[in-house]
């Protein structure tokens, strides 16, 4: 092996640059850009560096030694690879957490910011069972296949479910104040049931709901993102009205099933808007239909419902509002939310993966409004 290696053994400039593809999984960053990277070495053949991490019992070291063996063995010259791991001083997370959120660690809902181009979908409901979190994590998956930074927030505290849908086990790492999410499927995610044990049930009131969802949009570091979808409970209890409060500028997507009593109470949910002043981007039908094997549709739950719901909040709040879609029943949904594995990523060419990739796309396509920001730009 050693006479196919370059005299002299690899060039600094060329592990430097190999390191520089190093992402941190939790950040999504280059370890070169967060201050991970303490010391590099190279002497002949053989590469030795000291990476830090955040905290000492930090869940995803084993994926970032085998990322950085990896990065480095591929550099021409490199014959051998040690990686050293010690962990930052409080001085060091410091000066972390001021390039990821500013000078001071500043706090705040960076989504509220004037310039954020984020957009933020509140995915709600009338009542519960008509698919809300599975269309909610599929369309995430399905942008973040598309190539988006892409973030979930469950905001359902009750009937916490992304979590497994996404089959995350993990719990979210912490660095002082600061909660950095798990990453499923290129998804950022955080959840109230990251932070319970076995499957114990939430017991709080309006005033603590609301505060925890705040925590979530202030002390989570989830970057910069494209789209950020929060999970809402059904109905339009404290977390829609918090939601409201918190993140003025988000856009509800309404899903409801063809059924007439679900759409009845769907159109309550989507109706909120005119006294929160959201906007609604638009109504989701799911459960639309299931195919027998002989190809022919049948209505279990009705028909219409998603086009009578879009139908009536255009009447109400004196704006088009689209049904952007209607996703079939599928067994294979049901399934991959058991094994935290989307349909998205598994089915996707079922009549229902195709319909979610074909929403998750038209939702990415809908233009951003730059009016009143500052671009940063200077004539020459």
């Amino acid at each position: 092996m050693s006479s196919d290696l370059p005299v002299g053994g690899p060039s600094e400039d060329a592990v430097h640059a190999a390191l520089a593809t190093v992402i941190d999984p939790e950040l999504r960053r280059p370890i070169t850009e967060l201050g991970m990277l303490d010391t590099v070495s190279v002497e002949g053949a053989t590469v030795r560096i000291r990476v830090l991490l955040t905290i000492a019992g930090c869940p995803l070291r084993d994926t970032i030694v085998q990322d950085t063996e990896a990065a480095l063995s591929a550099v021409p010259g490199v014959g051998r690879v040690e990686v050293d791991l010690g962990v930052m001083d409080q001085e060091q997370r410091d000066a972390l957490k001021e390039r990821l959120k500013g000078a001071g660690g500043r706090r705040g809902i960076p989504f509220n910011d004037p310039g954020s181009l984020t957009r933020v979908y509140a995915v709600a409901s009338g009542k519960g069972g008509v698919g809300k979190s599975s269309v909610t994590v599929n369309l995430a998956v399905a942008m973040a296949a598309q190539g988006l930074r892409v973030g979930i927030v469950d905001a359902d505290v009750y009937g916490f479910s992304v979590p497994a849908l996404m089959g995350i086990t993990q719990q979210p790492t912490r660095v002082d104040e600061l909660i950095l999410p798990p990453v499923a499927h290129d998804v950022k995610v955080i959840s109230i049931g990251m932070f319970v044990e076995g499957n114990q049930p939430i017991s709080w009131r309006g005033p603590m709901l609301h505060r925890a969802l705040e925590q979530f949009l202030t002390d989570v570091y989830f970057g910069d993102l494209d789209v950020l979808f929060l999970d809402l409970p059904p109905g339009t209890g404290d977390i829609a009205i918090s939601v409201a409060q918190l993140l003025p500028t988000s856009e509800l997507l309404v899903v409801t099933t063809p059924q007439g009593a679900a759409a009845d109470v769907a159109e309550r949910a989507g109706a909120m808007a005119a006294q929160t002043g959201q906007g609604v981007a638009g109504v989701i039908e799911n459960m639309s239909w299931l195919e027998s094997p002989d190809g022919t549709r049948l209505d279990l739950f009705g028909s219409g419902g998603g086009g009578a719901v879009a139908g009536r909040l255009t009447a109400t709040l004196g704006i088009d509002i689209p049904l952007l879609g209607s996703i079939p029943l599928d067994v294979a949904l049901r399934q991959g939310g058991d094994d935290g594995v989307p349909l998205v990523l598994d089915h996707l060419a079922s009549r229902a993966g195709i319909e979610l990739v074909r929403i998750a796309g038209a939702l990415a396509r809908r233009p951003r409004g730059l009016d009143g920001l500052r671009l940063n730009v200077t004539p020459r």
